[in-house]
């Protein structure tokens, strides 16, 4: 029985897949794996049952990936499952960005309910006139799962779109509408668009690309939305830029006290994925992912370890993770001789994964030897 330990609240649907062999539990101190969304881990003491979390969402910031990754624990995360969530929440984020949608309703529950409200709204619309995206030029920086959307969105909406992103895959191009132009100069984004929209990860390139030397490069009157991560946007520059009208509009999923009530700031209670379909899509995803690596040790959508996924050939296999050793994998293989079956690795920085399938149980005291390799994060055998 696999105890699988839910720091949130989640979709009543991984019960359909996490059956017969597992425990979904709130409450466990020997976890075989975590399933969360929101919750902090940072001071969360790692018990040495812990095989891997899985975060129903993408954003992994609220988990420590190092401290992970020392104690061999895999973390998951679900890119794409919120995708379609996402994109319908930055198209509503450009539509109040430019029609004064919240203003106008605003002004409107304001009026007296007993006087002539027809007459008063036919009087008073004018002062919330907005412009129409059509035509309008759209700048796509980050082009994963949920800038694809966006793009092949707005293009459908009588759009032009620029998009950039420095690692875009040969898969994320082909799905990409044709009509979308690909830029390599991030400064092409800035200078030509009328609306921005960010979705890449947090990383130290990527934190305060909107800046006040960004921003001035940028066309007067951009309307700049991010759902994405807070920290893309440096938010004294932004207010800055919100107060003299050279950005217009400044919409984020991601409110801080700093940003609230500043002029040209619409702070957006951290929506992006709150919707029934977008928390089932990612706890299903979450709950698979668990699964697969428990029971048969694949690794798809970690964020900490490579990718690594096979079918099983033997009843047995042998797992193990590790770090800072180039010759991991030859010094396992010795170890474990002509008892390999078949063999997958794969490696992403300084850190591995090895797969064996086995033509037998393999013995104690050689995964104890395996277990004392210099760089051996933890070994596992499935069976």
């Amino acid at each position: 029985m696999y105890n699988i330990l839910k720091l949130n609240e989640i979709s009543p649907l991984i019960n359909n897949i996490l059956t017969n062999n597992y425990n979904l539990t709130n409450e466990c101190d020997t976890p075989d794996g975590i399933i969360l969304r929101s919750f902090k881990m940072h001071d969360y003491a790692i018990p040495s049952s812990l095989l891997a979390v899985a975060r129903a969402g993408a954003g992994v910031n609220n988990i420590p990936l190092d401290k992970m990754t020392e104690n061999g624990v895999v973390v998951f995360n679900t890119p794409g499952a919120n995708a379609n969530a996402v994109k319908e929440l930055v198209i509503t984020d450009m539509l109040i960005s430019n029609r004064k949608i919240i203003d106008a309703i605003d002004w409107t529950n304001k009026l007296d309910a007993d006087s002539d409200v027809a007459t008063l709204v036919e009087k008073g619309k004018k002062a919330f006139i907005g412009p129409e995206l059509t035509g309008k030029t759209l700048g796509v920086v980050g082009l994963g799962a949920i800038g694809r959307m966006v793009a092949n969105a707005c293009v459908d909406l009588g759009m032009n779109i620029i998009g950039y992103d420095p690692y875009l895959s040969d898969e994320s191009a082909k799905a990409l509408n044709t009509n979308v132009k690909i830029t390599n100069d991030l400064n092409e984004i800035f200078k030509n668009s009328d609306y921005i929209t960010v979705h890449v990860p947090l990383t130290d390139s990527t934190r305060y690309m909107v800046n006040k030397d960004s921003i001035a490069t940028m066309k007067d009157g951009v309307r700049i939305i991010n759902c994405a991560r807070g920290e893309l946007v440096n938010n004294a520059d932004i207010i800055s830029a919100c107060e003299s009208g050279k950005v217009a509009k400044y919409v984020t999923d991601f409110p801080c006290g700093e940003l609230l009530n500043k002029k040209n700031i619409f702070c957006v209670p951290h929506l992006g994925a709150s919707t029934p379909e977008a928390e089932d899509n990612c706890a299903v995803m979450a709950a698979n992912e668990l699964k697969d690596y428990i029971e048969n040790g694949n690794i798809i959508n970690s964020v900490n370890f490579p990718r690594l996924a096979v079918a099983k050939t033997t009843k047995c296999r042998l797992t193990v993770l590790y770090k800072n050793n180039e010759n991991m994998v030859s010094e396992v293989t010795k170890l474990i001789g002509e008892n390999i079956a078949n063999i997958s690795t794969a490696t992403r920085g300084n850190v591995g994964y090895i797969i064996i399938d086995l033509k037998k149980a393999v013995a104690d005291k050689t995964l104890d030897s395996i277990q004392k390799l210099n760089g051996t994060l933890k070994v596992r055998v499935i069976d």
